[in-house]
């Protein structure tokens, strides 16, 4: 079963969700201090972190910022837990890396229901990853021969509209900030501007969409970017 770190200063809370994730069949880990997260990440490995955002002698959005800079903990699940409920903060945290963000106080319930949620979306993702093909609603994806097609038609995509697509679809329910879609589909060396992505979305939603004001496929998260819809 999945081992989670439990990072809060608040030793109640800590045990709180420890047990109840315990409950659930999960293994826990417990930190207290910022200050000791990332020699435990290294050394005791776990796979999904819940990491609060006040913390002594290092923040949750440092420790968050040095673990998406590391390649070997680069994809590692973080969620967010916080005393902090603005909006900036929220949207700080996820264009760092964060993969989901919840608020106190909050539901116990929620909390696992949004862990399970995040183990379910690693196991469709690495799937995907090693499927050749993927269909949903019409739309049919073939990644070995790079051909797509709508409802039976083929779609001419050029080479940028199908990598945005290629990444999306292999990672669906994931959503990715402009800067995050910028790094995997253009490279983090390539200079232009944010925008960019926002101008290839709408291209690549006029091939594939019926409707670009409702899309089906490519799914815009208003103030943060883009998802691929969950595959069912």
């Amino acid at each position: 079963m999945a081992k989670i770190l439990i990072v809060d200063d608040e030793q109640d809370i800590v045990e709180l969700i420890s047990y109840n994730l315990e409950k659930e069949g999960f293994t826990t880990i417990k930190a207290y201090d910022g200050g000791d997260v990332l020699k435990i990440v290294k050394t005791q490995k776990p796979d999904l972190i819940i990491l609060d955002l006040m913390l002594p002698h290092m923040n949750g959005l440092d420790i968050c910022r040095a673990i998406r800079r590391d390649f070997e903990t680069a994809s590692l699940p973080i969620i967010m837990l916080t005393a902090k409920a603005d909006e900036v903060d929220k949207i700080i945290g996820l264009e760092i890396g964060a993969d989901d963000y919840i608020t106190k106080p909050f539901s116990v319930k929620e909390l696992v229901a949004r862990v399970r949620s995040i183990f379910r979306r690693i196991q469709e993702g690495n799937k995907q990853a090693t499927q050749e093909t993927l269909e949903l609603n019409g739309l049919a994806i073939n990644y070995i021969s790079c051909v797509v097609h709508v409802n039976g038609r083929a779609v001419n995509l050029s080479p940028t509209e199908l990598k945005l697509l290629f990444f999306l679809s292999r990672n669906p329910g994931r959503v990715y900030s402009r800067d995050q879609i910028l790094d995997h589909v253009w490279g983090d060396g390539t200079f232009i501007t944010d925008r960019a992505v926002d101008v290839h979305v709408r291209r690549l939603r006029s091939q594939i969409e019926k409707d670009m004001e409702e899309p089906r496929y490519i799914l815009t998260v208003r103030g943060f970017g883009y998802k691929f819809a969950e595959v069912k």
